[in-house]
């Protein structure tokens, strides 16, 4: 579980950094925390290009966030197929997408109430 000292800020900026470092794309931040019954207070999305790439972001999100921050995932889903793997860090739930899983789905417009940030990567 989740240590209480680390913020919430703490965990997605290591989190955004694990997706950037395996240059994961189109990352998007929605705030959750004013919409009522929600499972956690973020999403984190993203997509890779490949079942490979979509992969190798989970790894680094998960050795980064384990490194920096002593933090392990309460739970994580879809790493046999890899087309959507869900990380859950009980208030932040990363969502790593192939794109055609990630359009088919749309998680953006079923939270449209969310405050959205679109995370600029420079790659």
């Amino acid at each position: 579980m989740a240590k209480e000292n680390i913020s919430a800020d703490q965990l997605i900026s290591v989190i955004i950094s694990g997706i950037e470092d395996v240059k994961g794309k189109e990352i998007n931040l929605l705030d959750l925390r004013d919409i009522e019954n929600t499972v956690c207070d973020y999403f984190i999305i993203c997509e890779g290009t490949s079942n490979t790439q979509v992969n190798a972001i989970v790894n680094s999100v998960q050795k980064k966030v384990s490194k920096e921050l002593k933090d392990n995932p309460w739970h994580t889903e879809g790493v046999d197929n890899a087309e959507w793997v869900l990380i859950d860090y009980v208030n932040v739930v990363v969502h790593v997408f192939q794109k055609h899983v990630r359009e088919f789905y749309d998680i953006e417009s079923l939270w449209g109430d969310a405050k959205t940030t679109i995370i600029e990567t420079s790659y």
